[in-house]
């Protein structure tokens, strides 16, 4: 105990002396402790708590460099940005659209211990040359910034996310992980500690909940007459505000009609080049446009406390998206609305980008390039088999989650399997996911469809039953006395209990009530059962 209290005296002077900042939150102060004590941590706390300092004040009382894995460019030169503004000592990066001037600059800082904080892309990470040269830093803590990629982008869009931990084993002397991020259910949760291969890490878990928000859904059954109410009700709100859809083409029509309608308005997707998005990010926090119009492309590390609100003209493909996008609305803690267009025939196009088709004849030609004794890393099965970029490490990803191969400090071995076994096994791994992302889909549905308290059904399903109906909602508005005759039962089995259903099998219960539970089965997705038939059928077993 005498040691904790020195720990926390300690990072609270550093904190004010470097930073400047008068007090730590109490989860701050709790993830804090833990890395100085050498533990690994996983922080969800939503943006605007201080997710940063968890690792920024520890750092400068560590021996050592402090590695910072961070998705995008901007969000490195963000931090950076912010670092510079303090006591705190230097910050450099390393990624690609650097003059090369500047990446020598910065690894001679690096090399010369000179640079506390050295931001990378996963990217970077599955270079061997930038993992040599950060293991001769002598890195002291390893940060992984906005982890719930790790889970939603991990298996196709950013597959490095999932080499990351072979990476951190060649840093050396087990420095602690710190997974940060203000989105992750509790599967998510898991997923984080697994991919990352964490160390009975401390999970610091805020309060998922904004009552500031309130939560309206619109149904329509004719798409013309939902994109005229999308277009007369954005142009009717106060902004700014941002206006999602889930395509390119019609960000662009939507931008295009609000203009003509005199609002300032802009387009953003990742299909634009990187000035005309840098351009509409600087435009939005500095107040000079109403609406961005964007796909979902748009908002990660967009820090702006006065959006009013974020409407949705289509259903996005999962609740951890919409709670994302939706929570970049009223970070000032003044009302803001989350409206989302509903047409149920939209669902159709949120499955379509759940689909993935496995590249069987790559998946087949990686597992015949390895041994069973003879290590291989990424780059050796790049010159091999010619070839780049993200195809290559997706297919090594789904041939270790399907136990045909297995990562070792010195690169993947074969695990002796026949060929088509091994192609088998990735893309039963593939069909599993879809089953699961899929069932996302259906939860969009169930959110979209509730005829109870919107905010219920959306903190349930990350783990946060709330004790009554929220009264901030379009359902508990229109349905009157709900507040009262709720009497917020939690759920039959608590949230986060393991359970095995006899035909879906293994599976981690997220939400529910004394009526119903909501399952995350690990390879059937998400179910809601009714206990009545849990219980007459014995369904479930609490492992």
């Amino acid at each position: 105990m005498v040691g904790e209290d020195k720990r926390a005296a300690e990072l609270t002077r550093t904190a004010r002396r470097v930073f400047g900042w008068e007090e730590l939150h109490p989860e701050q102060l709790e993830a804090m402790e833990a890395i100085l004590a050498g533990r690994d941590v996983v922080a969800v706390l939503p943006t605007g708590s201080g997710k940063s300092a968890i690792y920024q004040v520890p750092a400068v009382l560590l021996d050592g460099a402090t590695v910072v894995v961070s998705p995008l460019i901007a969000l490195q030169q963000d931090q950076i940005a912010g670092l510079a503004d303090t006591r705190a000592p230097e910050a450099v990066a390393i990624h690609s659209q650097q003059r090369s001037s500047e990446t020598e600059h910065n690894w001679e800082a690096v090399g010369s211990h000179e640079a506390e904080y050295i931001f990378v892309s996963p990217e970077q990470l599955a270079n061997d040359e930038v993992v040599a040269r950060l293991a001769e830093a002598s890195v002291s803590l390893i940060v992984v910034d906005e982890a719930h990629c790790v889970s939603a982008w991990g298996h196709d869009f950013r597959p490095d996310y999932l080499r990351l931990a072979d990476a951190f084993v060649r840093f050396g002397k087990g420095a602690p992980v710190a997974a940060l991020t203000a989105t992750a259910s509790v599967v998510v949760r898991r997923e984080i500690v697994e991919r990352l291969r964490l160390r009975d890490p401390l999970m610091v878990v805020g309060n998922f909940d904004r009552p500031n928000l309130t939560l309206e859904v619109q149904q329509f059954l004719r798409d013309a007459d939902k994109r005229a109410a999308v277009l007369d009700t954005v142009a009717d709100l106060t902004g700014p505000g941002l206006l999602y859809t889930a395509t390119r083409k019609d960000a662009e029509r939507y931008a295009e009609a609000l203009t003509e309608r005199g609002i300032r308005a802009a387009v953003y997707h990742a299909g634009l080049p990187a000035a005309e998005r840098e351009s509409v990010h600087e435009r939005f926090r500095d107040d000079d446009l109403d609406v961005v119009v964007a796909t979902s492309a748009f908002g990660m590390g967009i820090d702006k406390p006065n959006v009013r609100f974020v409407v949705h003209a289509s259903v996005p493909d999962s609740l951890d998206s919409y709670y994302q996008q939706i929570g970049r609305a009223g970070r000032d803690g003044e009302p803001a609305l989350a409206l989302l267009f509903y047409r149920a025939e939209d669902l159709g196009l949120a499955r379509f980008f759940t689909t993935h088709r496995p590249d069987a004849e790559l998946i087949g030609a990686v597992y015949r390039a390895l041994d069973t004794d003879k290590p291989k890393r990424l780059k050796d099965l790049r010159a091999k088999l010619d070839v780049r970029g993200r195809r290559l490490t997706n297919a090594v990803n789904l041939l270790e989650q399907g136990d045909a191969i297995r990562s070792t400090r010195k690169g993947f071995l074969s695990n002796e399997v026949h060929a088509d076994e091994a192609v088998t096994g990735a893309t039963e791994v593939v069909e599993a996911r879809e089953r699961i992302d899929r069932s996302r889909v259906e939860m969009m549905r169930g959110y979209a469809e509730s005829r109870d308290c919107r905010r219920q059904f959306l903190l349930s399903y990350f783990g946060q039953p709330l004790p009554g109906p929220c009264g901030n909602c379009d359902r508990c508005r229109d349905t009157e006395g709900a507040t009262d005759t709720d009497t917020g039962e939690r759920s039959a089995i608590p949230v986060d209990t393991v359970v095995s259903h006899k035909q879906w099998g293994s599976g981690v219960v997220i939400g529910g009530d004394t009526d119903r539970i909501t399952v995350l089965f690990e390879d059937y997705g998400y179910r809601t059962l009714a206990m009545s038939a849990v219980e007459a059928n014995e369904l479930l077993t609490v492992r």
